[in-house]
């Protein structure tokens, strides 16, 4: 009885230890199965997940029509309103200067004396040779008036008395001649002494008492520099592409380095009405009232013009233009969003924004910082619009 017991319980055993190693091969069968079944899927993940990211994500704009103005920066010279230098015009030595640099002057106030032996000497002999001339001139004439008396008794010929006619007039016309050299001499003299052509500011004195003075421009020194400064000249030379919007009447606001918190109003007076040839610039003129003396001639002015806009002029973006060797570019998204290249005509150029003028339209999605190696035809996924647009000109 217990061996049959026993046997038994043999076989128990054995049973059971079949059922838990064949529980254990199924679970090993299934912890196999899923293993391999998650690799597959993560690798269908994988392929799907590498398949989107090969797409790229691109931003877009769209260009806008803007009739917003625009600010157009330039450098300007400024010069004084009426500037000359002064020379002397006769010749001598400099006697005496009553101005020198930064003096205020008015028209015909005196600046300089000058000595002028030489011309002293000149019209001294001048006047000499018009009273001798004026004095064979008083004898002709009388000789001349006997001899047209005796020609009308006969008493001599018409040919002697024609003689002392000419001789007369002869004689006149060299007192004319002697008088004029004499009034020339005059204003030599009146040389002497070197006064201001205008109301203005000795802005420079290149002489000094005693010095040789040449009388003239190419032979001289100027004796002083002086300049109109209660009204100053700005010029500006505007590009090209500008040159239509600049007419006469624009304002412009002036900045200095030397005052950078104040700003100065300045208009518009007249342009050259033609392009330098060499630098495709058109020469403004502005003026700018300097009662007060602050601005300074020769100074440099930055100068802002306020330009009106175009509502008809397109705009976009400056980082959304390719620079290809088929001229510029923009990269647009069609409606199968794949990439289409357009080429565009490049108007002004506003910095941050440019003007198209043809080449795309309002409804075009335009790429903004498109890769160099960007192709026609290349799938793209368009990112969400952000909520200011980015193609607005600002």
């Amino acid at each position: 009885m217990s061996e049959q017991t026993s046997v038994e319980t043999d076989k128990n055993l054995s049973r059971k230890i079949r059922f838990f190693s064949l529980a254990l091969l199924v679970v090993a069968l299934c912890l196999g199965a899923w293993g391999e079944i998650s690799r597959i899927m993560a690798r269908d993940a994988l392929a799907k997940d590498t398949e989107r990211d090969a797409v790229p994500t691109v931003n877009t704009v769209s260009a806008n029509r803007s009739d917003l103005g625009e600010n157009l920066v330039l450098p300007g010279t400024v010069q004084a309103f009426v500037e000359a230098p002064i020379f002397a015009r006769t010749s001598g030595y400099l006697k005496v200067w009553y101005t020198d640099i930064g003096s205020e002057v008015k028209k015909g106030q005196l600046l300089a004396e000058l000595e002028t032996p030489e011309v002293d000497q000149q019209l001294a002999q001048a006047e000499a040779d018009l009273e001798t001339a004026q004095a064979n001139a008083t004898l002709s004439s009388s000789t001349n008036k006997r001899w047209q008396g005796l020609l009308e008794t006969q008493s001599v010929s018409k040919q002697d008395a024609d003689e002392k006619a000419g001789d007369s007039a002869a004689k006149k016309a060299a007192v004319d001649s002697a008088a004029a050299n004499v009034r020339r001499l005059h204003d030599l003299e009146s040389f002497k002494r070197v006064v201001a052509p205008f109301d203005g500011v000795i802005t420079a004195r290149n002489t000094d008492i005693g010095a040789l003075i040449n009388a003239g421009q190419s032979s001289g020194t100027e004796l002083f520099r002086m300049a109109d400064t209660h009204k100053l000249r700005i010029y500006v030379q505007v590009p090209e592409s500008y040159a239509a919007a600049a007419k006469p009447g624009m304002q412009a606001e002036l900045l200095f380095s030397e005052q950078p918190n104040k700003k100065y109003t300045a208009t518009t007076v007249r342009t050259s009405n033609a392009l330098d040839p060499t630098l495709r610039t058109l020469q403004v003129e502005l003026q700018l009232d300097n009662a007060s003396h602050e601005v300074f001639p020769g100074a440099y002015a930055e100068v802002h013009f306020k330009l009106g806009g175009n509502a008809e002029s397109l705009r976009l973006p400056a980082n959304t233009v390719l620079f290809r060797a088929a001229g510029l570019q923009v990269a647009t998204v069609d409606a199968q969003n794949k990439i289409k290249l357009k080429s565009i005509v490049q108007g002004r150029d506003f910095g941050a924004t440019i003007e198209i003028l043809s080449g795309i339209e309002t409804n075009d999605k335009v790429v903004v910082n498109p890769p160099d190696s960007i192709i026609d035809g290349v799938p793209v996924r368009v990112a969400p619009p952000a909520s200011e647009p980015a193609g607005k000109a600002t």
